[in-house]
């Protein structure tokens, strides 16, 4: 999308947490091109994700026009997001867990919001947040957010995943372990949770986001092997034949993992035992 700015991107608004009236106004607002913003009070720590309404309600900010663009790298509104996020703590760790899944490290791409507004059901609440980077270059490309319990269910929202809108999903990856922690294999899977139950027996892994994704990986200099964990569904099989193919064409080695039964992932495995 793009916007006919009529003022400055950077706005603020009063903090609920600690502002102390109208023309405390310490609250800082960054917009992104469909007109939504992140809220970020830089006294007491407050993030939110301001949508529409929100935007005009909180900070009397006239929304702009919009019009149609995609963005090819994460956008400025992404960069704030992102920023606000936290290290996996308090409900985020209790979600992991419940699940079954192994914590990665600090230094991987995930991330943990206490109050991330999801935008179709105008509802706010704790979320997990995956920066998704390129694949080859590592240039930062979009946001995975999904909204959680803490006793490892999804939060009851629809859609409980969502990528950011007009930012591009190709070619991305989740390092749920950064790159510096490959020595010589890689595991990888669609989903976080799949990934990080992966990771019970293989580290490091990443995180493709969708079977389009995985069957796209591209071969990457300095990996050697790849360990595929595919979901048994006819879509799941498809991308790990044709992505471990691509791999054993370029003389590396790959090979797959994925549950007897149909329509499952390694995570429902681990959360079975």
């Amino acid at each position: 999308m793009s916007i006919d700015w009529s003022g400055p991107r950077r706005q603020t608004c009063p903090a609920p947490d600690c502002g102390r009236g109208p023309k405390d106004r310490t609250c800082g607002v960054t917009r992104d091109h469909d007109g939504s913003g992140v809220a970020h009070c830089f006294r007491c720590g407050y993030v939110e994700t301001l949508h529409g309404d929100d935007m005009q309600r909180r900070s009397g900010i006239a929304m702009p026009r919009v019009v149609n663009e995609r963005h090819e790298i994460l956008s400025d509104f992404g960069q704030v997001l992102w920023a606000a996020c936290r290290p996996l703590a308090g409900e985020a760790l209790a979600y992991l867990r419940a699940r079954c899944c192994v914590v990665p490290p600090e230094d991987g791409h995930l991330r943990y919001h206490p109050a991330l507004k999801h935008a179709p059901s105008s509802t706010v609440g704790p979320a997990l947040v995956a920066l998704v980077t390129d694949a080859v270059t590592g240039q930062p490309l979009t946001l995975h957010r999904t909204w959680i319990r803490a006793d490892g269910s999804k939060a009851p929202v629809e859609p409980p995943r969502m990528l950011l809108a007009g930012h591009r999903k190709a070619g991305g990856v989740v390092r749920l372990w950064p790159d510096e922690a490959i020595a010589q294999g890689l595991g990888i899977a669609e989903g976080i949770e799949t990934a990080l139950s992966l990771a019970h027996a293989f580290t490091p892994v990443w995180a493709l986001i969708d079977a389009g994704n995985l069957a796209a990986m591209p071969v990457l200099e300095g990996v050697e092997s790849l360990l595929i964990a595919a979901d048994h569904d006819d879509a799941g099989i498809a991308a790990a034949e044709t992505c471990a193919a691509r791999w054993l064409d370029c003389e590396r080695t790959a090979s797959v993992v994925m549950p007897e039964q149909h329509k499952a992932d390694l995570n429902d495995m681990a959360r079975a035992a």
